[in-house]
């Protein structure tokens, strides 16, 4: 399933940077990142359990927030995109 994360992190405090750091961390090895706070994961079930168990284990719900999007198939017909940015094929052949 394709898996939209977004998040805002405040980041007033050390703490709060280091935590928005932490934050990307985890979605970076999971997913693209498509915008700034924002990354678009293909997983499985079990993946997409892990990835909400790590990130909430790293924000803080008082001062942070954390929003995870999983979108339908066929993805084609509920994502759009325009602009400069072309997300990676996740379906596609692998090139190294």
């Amino acid at each position: 399933m394709l898996v939209i994360v977004s998040y805002d992190v405040s980041t007033e405090t050390a703490a709060g940077r280091k935590r928005l750091r932490r934050v990307a961390k985890v979605c970076e090895s999971t997913g693209q990142r498509v915008q700034k706070s924002v990354f678009e994961c293909k997983v499985d079930s079990a993946q997409y359990e892990a990835l909400e168990r790590r990130l909430l284990a790293e924000i803080k719900l008082d001062e942070d927030s954390l929003r995870f999007y999983r979108l339908t198939e066929p993805v084609d017909l509920h994502v759009k995109e325009h602009g400069k940015f072309k997300a990676v094929d996740f379906e596609g052949p692998l090139v190294i």
